[in-house]
C-alpha cells in the first residue's frame, strides 16, 4: 500500500500504463491513477482477485491474520470501487475468483480510461517528446 498512499500523497498527476499484465496489486496501481490518465496497451491483462496470505502459528494468531487480510480484502474493493464507479459488493463479488480483463474489458469495467498502442498517444507523449 505504499505505492498506492504515496500516488494519493503526491500533488502532481499520476500517469499510469498497463503493459503485459497488472495482476493483483498491480490493478490496483493502474487504476489509482489520475482519471483520465490511466492507459493501457492493446494486448495488455488485468485481474482481479481476494488478496492472498499465508498463515501460520497459534490458533489465535491465525485468527488475527485472517481478520487483517478480511479487512485488507473490503479496504481494497472500497478504493478500485472508488475509481471505477462500482460498489464495494460488486468488487468484491467479481473479485471472488480471479478474473481476468481484457484491455477492452478493463476500459469497459472503468480500470483504465484509454486503450493506446504507443507513447506518443499518451498525455505528454510518454516522455517521448524531445525540446
Amino acid at each position: 500500500m505504499a505505492i498506492y498512499d504515496t500516488m494519493q500523497f503526491v500533488p502532481n498527476d499520476i500517469v499510469t500504463v498497463g503493459i503485459g499484465m497488472a495482476a493483483s496489486m498491480g490493478q490496483l496501481l493502474l487504476t489509482s491513477g489520475t482519471k483520465g490518465k490511466r492507459y493501457i496497451t492493446p494486448n495488455a491483462r488485468v485481474l482481479l482477485h481476494q488478496p492472498h496470505g499465508g498463515f501460520g502459528g497459534t490458533s489465535s494468531d491465525i485468527q488475527t491474520q485472517a481478520q487483517l487480510i478480511l479487512s485488507m480484502k473490503q479496504r481494497l474493493a472500497e478504493i478500485t470501487a472508488g475509481q471505477t464507479g462500482k460498489t464495494a459488493e460488486q468488487i468484491n463479488e467479481d473479485g471472488d475468483r480471479d478474473r481476468w480483463f481484457t484491455a477492452q474489458e478493463a476500459l469497459e469495467y472503468g480500470f483504465v480510461d484509454h486503450i493506446r498502442e504507443s507513447a506518443t498517444d499518451v498525455v505528454g507523449g510518454g516522455g517521448t517528446e524531445t525540446s
